[in-house]
């Protein structure tokens, strides 16, 4: 699947196993004027990485999932692309303490749009 990038947009890749939430996702983040490169699985996300040639600003990722759980996807896609940031989401609250260890962003599922966007925008550093 092509992606069309605007020369000021930028990338994130969200992984999330639930096909809804990460549609919702998609849609919230396109919306706030993002590029989206949606996975279902950390597999996924492995090859879609690997194949976009572009910067990816931002991974965004489930913390449980059933075949690699999101602090290990991270710690493998950092190793290629170090200048990624990172934002862990979880229906859990003491999924937010492993994130504080490594540095990376955390927020709390369920979450509205406003409360995404404004937390996509305050790791990527970029106004509303």
């Amino acid at each position: 699947m092509p992606w069309t990038i605007q020369s000021n947009q930028k990338n994130i890749l969200v992984v999330e196993d639930d096909g809804l939430v990460l549609k919702l996702v998609e849609l919230i983040l396109e919306r706030g004027g993002f590029n989206v490169l949606p996975a279902r699985s950390a597999k996924e996300a492995m090859l879609t990485e690997a194949g976009f040639q572009e910067t990816i600003h931002l991974l965004i990722s489930d913390v449980m999932m059933p075949e690699m759980q999101g602090p290990d996807l991270v710690k493998a896609m950092k190793k290629r692309r170090p200048e990624m940031r990172v934002m862990l989401m979880s229906g859990y609250a003491d999924g937010s303490l492993l994130i504080l260890n490594y540095g990376w962003h955390f927020i709390k599922k369920p979450f509205v749009a406003m409360t995404l966007l404004s937390k996509v925008r305050e790791v990527l550093n970029v106004p509303a």
